[in-house]
């Protein structure tokens, strides 16, 4: 996930101080429109799970292959581990 390089002016955090101060019934809301349609919402997007640092030897060759789609290969890495996880467990 990237994050925000930027920090936070003196402003922006006196505000948000000033809104997490202010009780919830005094906050407007009348302008925020209701959403109705939820058919592209995603389940699960925001749950991050506890990560473990470990050290492991796979082969060069299944390394090089994950490596060559680019960035991200540890989370690609984990995601295929996590299915055969899902697939083998339900046999169980």
């Amino acid at each position: 996930m990237k994050r925000n390089s930027e920090p936070m002016s003196e402003a922006l955090k006196a505000e948000l101080l000033a809104l997490e101060a202010m009780p919830d019934e005094a906050i407007d809301t009348s302008n925020i429109a209701s959403v109705t349609d939820w058919s592209g919402a995603r389940r699960g997007m925001l749950y991050r799970p506890i990560k473990q640092q470990l050290s492991l030897r796979l082969d060069a060759d299944v390394v090089a292959w994950f490596k060559g789609a680019g960035d991200g290969y540890h989370t690609r890495i984990n995601r295929a581990l996590r299915e055969y996880v899902e697939r083998y467990s339900k046999r169980a």
